[in-house]
């Protein structure tokens, strides 16, 4: 399993962590109306950069000058929820209202060090955070077989476990009749958002350069030696093949696949591979309505049915974009894919927002 959710700044924690420094760490808690960005997104500031992102403008501009001031208290538990009216507040148009939460992390933050343990040994972990009486953060690690202290038969953490299990987003959870209205749930595994790419050429890079930025696991797949890059994104995983279309057998349920080899007769066999299997989410294979037709006849005489066929997207990409560069058609392939699993989520009925459960 590929630990993806959370990971840009846990990559930069972890770092910090074996360097000794300080950092404060800024996450989007919750969200009423329209926000830049969704319940979980995270920026760690240290002394010198920043990674990550809470939605950039007014807002991230003032959440960073809050998170420098914070680096400066001495004080190993320094943290609150502030509370940021977007319009009246940041002028950003979207309106909406946004909850951050600030802590100020170091060597000897004991859940930095708990979490960190769990992503390095890749174990699916939810990170379940609560206010105190003086609104400071109290954190605790939830997994799939309980919490790190034993304790698991909490409502808190019966929901992060189904949360966890459930491969959902982060959550803000709704909790009435709390003296402190407020529970937040970061799962920390796999996010189920499996892409394979068959193809290393110049828009399957653009695809993969794309792809790195989002939160997903990307198996790049070619036959050719020596052809991948020798430092790739660490959500992908480099696959060379002498028989690519061998590799759809391993390939997750719900993948989506894009086929862009050098070869047309490897495209057309990792096609009917993909297409055999039934279970996948996409299949795209990159190219024109002639090589479509083409296909179509072949794999027709391969006794695949129409039906079966029409699970075939080619050409790729969103309609109306007709630029051939490289980069310009990797962005129409990723903008594709992404509306794409937008909707099969939207079918599943996944929620950001839930109802503890008393």
């Amino acid at each position: 399993m590929t630990v993806t959710m959370m990971t840009d700044w846990l990559r930069d924690l972890d770092r910090l962590q074996r360097d000794g420094g300080t950092a404060v760490l800024v996450t989007v808690a919750g969200v009423r109306g329209s926000a830049p960005r969704e319940v979980g997104a995270s920026m760690l500031v240290m002394e010198a950069e920043a990674s990550g992102t809470v939605g950039g403008g007014e807002l991230e501009y003032q959440c960073l000058k809050i998170a420098a001031r914070l680096l400066g208290v001495d004080a190993d538990d320094a943290g609150f929820l502030r509370r940021f009216p977007l319009g009246p507040n940041c002028g950003q148009c979207c309106g909406g209202v946004v909850d951050v939460l600030f802590e100020r992390v170091t060597t000897g933050t004991r859940w930095t060090r708990e979490l960190l343990g769990h992503w390095r040994s890749r174990e699916a972990v939810a990170l379940v955070t609560e206010l105190d009486a003086a609104g400071r953060p109290l954190r605790q690690l939830v997994t799939a077989a309980g919490t790190d202290a034993g304790q698991s038969g909490s409502a808190a953490c019966v929901q992060a476990r189904e949360l966890l299990l459930a491969r959902a987003p982060a959550a803000r959870i709704d909790t009435p009749g709390r003296s402190q209205d407020f529970l937040l749930i970061e799962p920390c595994a796999d996010s189920g958002f499996d892409i394979a790419l068959f193809g290393a050429g110049h828009v399957g890079s653009a695809v993969v350069h794309v792809m790195s930025g989002l939160n997903c696991n990307v198996r790049w797949i070619d036959s050719r030696r020596q052809i991948f890059p020798a430092n790739p994104p660490g959500n992908v995983q480099l696959i060379e093949s002498p028989d690519p279309a061998q590799e759809v057998a391993a390939l997750p349920r719900q993948t989506f696949v894009l086929i862009m080899t050098h070869s047309h007769a490897i495209d057309l066999a990792i096609c009917a591979a993909v297409l055999a299997r039934r279970d996948f989410a996409y299949c795209g294979l990159i190219g024109s309505l002639s090589k479509r037709r083409r296909f179509e006849k072949r794999l027709r005489a391969q006794a695949f049915s129409d039906t079966e066929l029409k699970r075939l997207t080619c050409p790729i990409g969103v309609s109306g974009i007709r630029a051939k560069q490289p980069a310009a058609i990797a962005i129409a392939v990723a903008a594709d894919i992404l509306r794409r699993r937008e909707r099969l989520q939207s079918a599943t009925g996944t929620a950001r927002v839930h109802t503890l459960r008393q």
